[in-house]
């Protein structure tokens, strides 16, 4: 079975879209179109930006949803899928491909989070780390022993989490995990505490957003950050996708339902090829590669 997956923040680029945009009529349409939504090029910043530009989340969040969703959609009847997902943000390109939301629709919900992330991590100085080769168990009783916020924010494959929270509560659970052991604890280079309770003020704001948009059932369920199960219902996705900005990204669990539920071939649509490496974490011998037009 086919499964298309669409990653999130960090796998931006300067120059992405750009062979899109040169090689199909359909690319240039929505490109342009997005512009117009944006009320600025962003394919300037895309295309012929500096690394500095793309990184602002109000760019690198539509520009990361851009090259995915518009590449699913130029690969016409090529993009099959029989389930599909993504890492945090890339939750909308995936429902934006699997026809759950527009293309119009998608795009303002990303910008909108864009910047209401943005303005809550302007309220208190926060961040997040990937801690390297301990049992999620040590790494989640070590978050719950401190007392500043920090939790676990991204379980992104076995032996690799992300924790997130208050910058004292980040660097205390860091220097804990080191001394139980772990291989790695590196600081991410991120504006905030993504998927936290931090994230509330965005939670608040996007529901309103949220809700108003029409959420149709998809043409292949998908498996959610939030629960790591399949769903194919319109308002359990709204309701799980409400809960998305302060709650982890089980991805571990997704890619081990999808495996178990017959995904035996995964291609990943959009910029970077890290969600290939995590399945391969899972299972060493499924069949991985990145969407091509």
């Amino acid at each position: 079975m086919n499964a298309y997956v669409f990653p999130g923040q960090g796998a931006q680029y300067v120059g992405m879209g750009k062979e899109l945009f040169d090689n199909s009529k359909e690319a240039q349409e929505l490109f342009n179109k997005a512009n117009s939504i944006l009320k600025f090029k962003i394919t300037d910043i895309m295309f012929t930006g500096t690394e500095e530009d793309l990184k602002q989340t109000k760019v690198t969040h539509p520009a990361i949803f851009l090259h995915s969703v518009i590449l699913a959609k130029v690969m016409g009847d090529n993009f099959k899928p029989d389930m599909v997902a993504g890492h945090s943000l890339g939750e909308i390109s995936a429902l934006v491909a699997n026809k759950t939301l527009s293309f119009e629709d998608g795009l303002k919900l990303v910008a909108k989070r864009a910047k209401a992330m943005q303005k809550a991590c302007e309220i208190e100085d926060s961040t997040m780390a990937a801690i390297i080769g301990l049992d999620d168990k040590v790494v989640e009783d070590i978050c719950t022993s401190i007392d500043e916020i920090v939790v676990p924010a991204n379980y992104n494959s076995p032996g690799q989490l992300v924790i997130s929270g208050t910058n004292d509560g980040v660097n205390q659970a860091m220097e804990k995990c080191t001394e139980a052991g772990a291989k790695r604890a590196l600081l991410l280079k991120v504006g905030g505490a993504f998927h936290s309770p931090l994230m509330e003020p965005a939670r608040v704001e996007l529901e309103d957003a949220i809700n108003s948009i029409k959420f149709n059932n998809g043409i292949c369920p998908i498996y959610q950050n939030v629960t790591g199960q399949s769903v194919n219902d319109g308002e359990i996705i709204k309701k799980n996708l409400i809960a998305q900005l302060t709650a982890p990204v089980r991805w571990t669990k997704i890619m081990q339902n999808m495996i178990a539920n017959g995904a035996n071939n995964i291609t990943e649509v959009g910029p970077g090829k890290v969600l290939q490496g995590l399945f391969k974490k899972v299972d060493r011998k499924i069949q991985t590669q990145s969407a091509i037009i």
